[in-house]
């Protein structure tokens, strides 16, 4: 009787062991990258989705179960949009620059498009705010989607008129018919929380690209007095401002204007130092509104304590750094835009998500990037970052022959 070795073929034809060998090869060439700052700026992004999915389904599960009859029903959809947003983060990560050059104004128009069928009737509201579109039984926010087509389209133009931005008309054109609509789209739809986000990148852009400061300044100070206008202009707003400026101790804010930030503080207090333990939290039971997404942070630090807050927020300083050392060490002036306004996205959205607990801000309703339960919100934070990581792949100084992947062929031995 004849023997055979594993792994070995019993015929002519090709081993079985080669695809196998393909596949690998692959992978590799997917995860190739030159530079520490994609695998820092890769695996701390990854790290934050999957800690927001263990926290999103601790916080949700006891609303789940009221309004679906199931713990998991909202943490499964969080996951669901994970895995669409991860493999999709992965693939922008492998477009070269000239692709978001080429696609930057008809990203913008997509973006404003969708944002505008927001007020026919496909449109959708909640909570006073009129910012989803209902499609096919699915639910998309488009300004998600507008803030990294504005990343991108204010990249290339910004580029393109380098030379030029020490003049005021070429800043203003088109930069604010363009960008600042739509802003004032979103505003339209009352979601102030994310037209602030949105204010913040265009700012961050600008600045980042070397428009003068006297420009950047007088254009802050105009978006200030608007944004005083707009929150005067609402009755809803100016009642929860004013709640915040006396810091909650009203008797008549504390079930209508106060009633998150309250539970939100007695929720991180309950915490202590080291939590009550993960899956342990008291105020998840319908004490927080909307718990497992704008106050996720508040039950972070009530399962996990104080250490379990710092650690949420020493991993966005770990973003910050990789982002400003990617800025750092591209030559391509489009990259370091695009990348400085996405870190002004993501560090500023986290900045005011974390604030709004704390009651350092008035409740403005934005998520905790790569942590809030949301699915446009995390696929659009995950596209961003995929757009960062092709800018950090390759080394600026590598010579452009190394940049394309080489296949190796396995069947050949190294000599």
């Amino acid at each position: 009787m004849t023997s055979t070795r594993p792994g070995r073929s019993q015929g002519p034809g090709t081993p079985p062991e080669r695809p196998v060998r393909k596949a690998v090869v692959a992978v590799r060439l997917l995860f190739a990258a030159e530079t520490r700052e994609y695998f820092v700026l890769l695996g701390t992004t990854i790290f934050l989705v999957v800690f927001g999915l263990v926290m999103v389904l601790s916080s949700s599960s006891i609303q789940s179960l009221v309004d679906d009859g199931d713990v998991f029903s909202r943490a499964a959809r969080q996951a669901l949009f994970a895995a669409v947003g991860i493999p999709l983060m992965l693939l922008a990560a492998r477009a070269p620059i000239s692709f978001w050059k080429k696609w930057a104004w008809h990203a913008l128009g997509l973006g404003i498009l969708l944002q505008l069928l927001v007020f026919t009737g496909l449109g959708t509201g909640y909570g006073g705010n009129r910012n989803w579109l209902d499609i096919g039984g699915f639910s998309l926010q488009p300004s998600e989607l507008v803030k990294l087509a504005l990343v991108v389209w204010l990249a290339f133009i910004l580029t393109k008129k380098s030379a030029l931005l020490n003049e005021w008309k070429h800043v203003a054109l088109p930069i604010l018919p363009v960008a600042f609509g739509a802003i004032f789209f979103v505003l339209l739809g009352n979601d102030l929380g994310t037209a602030v986000i949105l204010l913040a990148l265009t700012l961050g852009a600008l600045f980042y690209a070397g428009v003068r400061l006297r420009i950047v300044g007088a254009l802050v100070a105009g978006s200030a007095l608007i944004g005083i206008l707009v929150a005067q202009g609402s009755a809803s707003r100016q009642q929860r401002i004013e709640a915040w400026l006396t810091g909650c101790t009203r008797p008549e804010d504390y079930e209508l204007h106060c009633w998150q930030t309250i539970h939100g503080w007695e929720a991180l207090a309950n915490g202590g130092i080291f939590g009550r333990g993960l899956g342990n939290s008291q105020y998840k039971w319908l004490w927080i509104p909307h718990a497992e997404s704008d106050f996720i942070f508040a039950i972070v630090g009530e399962e996990l304590g104080l250490v379990g807050a710092l650690l949420v927020l020493v991993l966005f300083a770990v973003l910050a750094v990789t982002f400003v050392r990617i800025v750092r060490m591209n030559r391509d002036p489009f990259a370091k835009i695009a990348t400085s306004a996405v870190m002004v996205w993501i560090v500023t959205q986290a900045f005011v998500n974390v604030a709004v607990v704390l009651g350092l801000l008035p409740v403005l309703g934005v998520p905790l990037p790569f942590m809030s339960a949301g699915g446009s919100a995390l696929i659009s934070s995950l596209l961003a970052v995929g757009v960062v990581l092709s800018f950090a792949r390759h080394r600026p100084d590598a010579p452009e022959s190394s940049r394309a992947p080489q296949r190796s062929n396995p069947g050949v031995p190294r000599s």
